[in-house]
């Protein structure tokens, strides 16, 4: 079993940054890929980024460039950085983990986190 917690999130305007936390108990959680979602109000949950287990980052093309995946296994802890934000950005982000390899697919994750509201003004 693994359980995670998501931090970080908030208000913020465009073009300012945010960096969400998410962290993961159990003692093999660096055994887990990590995975951020997010979910606007009125649309499907996106994937936005993940990283293996062996740290190899994946993005979403809409966040190439601008997000940062990372994680510290000492910590037990996966980062999104977030620059450059824009109002689109805005959605409750959330975490999932999975073992070994990343996937693109958020039903193939197994464990979640309750989610952070990011907000973005313009």
């Amino acid at each position: 079993q693994v359980q995670l917690v998501e931090s970080g999130g908030g208000l913020v305007q465009a073009g300012g940054s945010l960096r969400l936390s998410c962290a993961a108990s159990g003692r093999t959680a660096s055994t887990y890929a990590m995975g951020w979602f997010r979910q606007a109000p009125g649309k499907e949950r996106e994937f936005v980024a993940a990283i293996n287990y062996k740290g190899s980052a994946y993005y979403a093309d809409s966040v190439k460039g601008q997000f940062t995946i990372s994680r510290d296994n000492a910590k037990n802890t996966v980062y999104l950085q977030m620059n450059s934000l824009k109002p689109e950005d805005t959605a409750v982000y959330y975490c999932g983990a999975r073992k070994y390899y990343y996937s693109e697919s958020g039903d193939r994750y197994n464990f979640w986190g309750q989610g952070t509201q990011v907000t973005v003004s313009s």
